[in-house]
């Protein structure tokens, strides 16, 4: 386990992961690795995601797919866009490869 602090299951907790369904994903202009996702998270809401995965996907691949999204984590705004969450991926000799459920899923489950 490289330089990570470990931490209690109590931290753990605090996160709010959950299964979320792209509708809509777009190129941020002006950035290589930026893309706008709109991530319907369950219960009729959708977020803005901001998330550098354009180097490996298009954004006409995206939508229809489930992710994890951590939903409880400070807005931020990137290359002017506010981004209100943040997909959760592993990283492949440098490169994003998101995670999916193996089966479906609806918008909104619960990640424990």
């Amino acid at each position: 386990m490289d330089n990570k602090e470990r931490i209690g299951i109590e931290d753990f907790e605090k996160l709010d992961i959950r299964i979320g369904e792209i509708k809509n994903a777009v190129r941020i202009e002006g950035s290589k690795k930026l893309i706008k996702l709109d991530v319907d998270i369950g219960r009729g809401e959708n977020i803005p995601l901001v998330a550098g995965i354009a180097s490996e996907y298009k954004p006409e691949q995206l939508i229809g797919k489930l992710i994890p999204v951590l939903v409880n984590v400070e807005p931020v705004r990137l290359m002017g866009v506010e981004s209100q969450g943040m997909l959760l991926a592993a990283v492949v000799d440098g490169k994003p490869v998101l995670l999916h459920p193996d089966r479906e899923v609806p918008p909104g489950s619960e990640v424990c």
